[in-house]
């Protein structure tokens, strides 16, 4: 088995990710790009200087704006509002594999009193009338929903009938997320928004192990180089330590992924077979890896498994929004730094709504940084982009 240094493997994912060198992904066709190569990017409703999807979109897309990711969306339905990582933006050609997660919704919401009935009148209605939200469909009273196939897991609760009936008609995939208006959701016809050939397509996928599989790659393209160790990457797929080893051997087997030996690692990394040459340009030196900085949302897929973070980068983050503020020791909403290969420090900024410029209310450097010319200039220049994505005139820094 191939080894590599730290430097070396970091290298590589930074440059498989589109973090270093030359813009790789541009404009909203660069966007689609990269979700279409990371298979899915979380999403998170919180919005402090943009939501979790739009940070992770413009810390690696030249020009990209907000809007983008919409239009990409709910215009050109490029891209499709699922669980998948949590709740997730994915690849609507993806679909046909999430077919076996729709069968066990639709198995299990057979087991709710009452649910066919509500199941067709919401789609009557929706059929007849467009687009609803939980409050606009008449659906009355309250259901004892029991759900196992929801993102946040297992749980069992009494709520409004409009809102279950919605949400397990999206998770059975009748329904998709027409818009948003702010967090609320509009729901409608998947066989509106999706292509019939898509929706009607056979599952590539012979059995769950298949489909066990075509995730774990997914997640090894998306991070770059995943370890054989438990991984929050892996996150929503449900394998113990067993079936993990037995996928990643089968997966070498096949020659869809190659594994290498990280210095003062013992876990054998892996990535995607198609990255061979990547990986080959960063070991002979003729990658461009020409230092770029970068703002990192706290769900990006660069930070899906922080321990390996911390392993490859010597940087520890940890997402502080649900830490009491007197416990925090940063921020409410830090986003991590990067230059070249180096997590430099972390920096929390908002806009000003009144004032139309974006306050940089939190700057932390991490040991060892040297203040020079050449980091003062690109952390202007990416503040001054970060101003622009989030529609404002400048910035200040108010540390």
């Amino acid at each position: 088995m191939d080894s590599i240094t730290r430097q070396q493997a970091r290298l590589f994912v930074l440059a498989k990710q589109g973090l270093i060198g030359p813009y790789r992904f541009a404009g909203k066709s660069g966007a689609y790009d990269y979700v279409r190569q990371a298979g899915c990017i979380q999403f998170d409703p919180v919005d402090v200087c943009g939501k979790n999807a739009e940070l992770t979109l413009q810390s690696r897309v030249k020009g990209f704006r907000k809007n983008m990711l919409a239009e990409l969306l709910y215009k050109d339905r490029l891209l499709v509002d699922y669980a998948d990582k949590e709740l997730s933006i994915w690849p609507v050609e993806d679909w046909p594999y999430f077919s076996s997660y729709r069968d066990k919704s639709r198995k299990l919401g057979k087991t709710f009193k009452g649910i066919s009935k509500l199941r067709k009148e919401a789609i009557s209605y929706i059929s007849e009338n467009g687009p609803v939200t939980s409050s606009t469909l008449p659906i009355e009273g309250e259901i004892f929903w029991h759900s196992s196939m929801h993102w946040s897991g297992h749980w069992d609760r009494k709520s409004p009938a409009a809102r279950s009936i919605l949400e397990q008609l999206y998770t059975d995939g009748e329904l998709v997320i027409h818009h948003k208006n702010g967090s609320r959701k509009f729901y409608d016809l998947a066989e509106k928004h999706i292509p019939s050939d898509i929706l009607s397509a056979k599952n590539p996928c012979r059995n769950e192990y298949e489909f066990l599989c075509w995730r774990v790659l997914r997640r090894i393209g998306a991070v770059g180089l995943l370890w054989d160790k438990n991984s929050t990457a892996f996150l929503g797929l449900y394998i113990n330590a067993d079936t993990r080893k037995k996928i990643l051997s089968d997966l070498v087997l096949e020659g869809k992924i190659c594994a290498v030996m990280v210095e003062g690692i013992k876990q054998p990394f892996y990535y995607r077979s198609e990255d061979k040459e990547l990986m080959d340009s960063i070991l002979d030196g003729s990658a461009d890896i020409k230092p770029r900085m970068a703002f990192i949302a706290p769900l990006d897929p660069l930070m899906w498994d922080k321990d390996l973070i911390n392993a490859l980068f010597d940087f520890r983050y940890s997402w502080e929004i649900y830490t009491p503020a007197d416990k925090r020791k940063y921020g409410y909403y830090t986003l991590p730094m990067l230059f070249g290969d180096r997590f430099i420090g972390r920096i929390e900024a908002a806009p000003d709504k009144e004032t139309g410029v974006l306050m940089v209310k939190g700057l932390w450097w991490e040991p060892g940084v040297r203040q020079t010319k050449k980091l003062s200039s690109a952390l202007d220049k990416t503040l001054k982009e970060f101003s622009c994505f989030n529609d404002c005139k400048g910035y200040t820094i108010s540390v």
